[in-house]
């Protein structure tokens, strides 16, 4: 095995710890959705902004499997497939194209990347695209209307974006100073 292919399997186990640890805070459920606020969202966008799309996506499905294995690793000690069952089983699912999502345009902006890019790309990639795969399925495992999923959801926005700001922030320093994706 190669330097670089272990320096990649690394960094995909590292992040997936890091989503674990994040999970220890504790959730905040709302009652109209069922999906908890946790600040595993956070851990989505900066293994996408941090290493790039394809270890960025790795690493949260690595912490999927694991998730989905038993192990409690998400917010509240929950674990287990049903979990990828109740509503917020979009979200996790999605949590694996958001990542990829923040991870394309971090990569795509490297040149210039700053905060107000990196913010972007943690908006666009972890609550856009996040929420347009967690909404519908809300609506589907909650039975009800996209349009009630969608208005519930929304609480969830000012937290994501100061998520955004904090991930934004982390990305752009390690950038700076242990750049781990290579300009393209």
């Amino acid at each position: 095995m190669t330097n670089e292919k272990t320096r990649d399997i690394v960094l995909i186990a590292l992040f997936a710890a890091i989503m674990a640890v994040l999970g220890v805070f504790p959730p905040i459920t709302l009652p109209l959705v069922g999906v908890p606020i946790t600040a595993q969202s956070l851990g989505v966008m900066l293994a996408g902004g941090i290493l790039g799309a394809r270890r960025g996506a790795l690493a949260i499905v690595l912490f999927l499997v694991l998730v989905a294995a038993g192990l409690p690793l998400l917010s509240g000690g929950r674990g287990g497939f049903a979990v990828f069952l109740g509503p917020s089983g979009g979200f996790l699912v999605g949590w694996i194209v958001a990542a990829f999502a923040v991870g394309v345009m971090v990569e795509r902006l490297w040149p210039r990347l700053g905060h107000v890019n990196a913010f972007a790309a943690c908006v666009f990639g972890g609550i856009v695209v996040l929420y347009a795969i967690g909404i519908p399925w809300i609506a589907f495992a909650a039975e009800i209307s996209i349009a009630q999923a969608f208005v519930g959801s929304m609480p969830f926005v000012p937290g994501d974006v100061i998520k955004a700001v904090i991930a934004a922030t982390v990305i752009v320093t390690v950038a700076r100073s242990y750049p781990v994706i290579v300009s393209r």
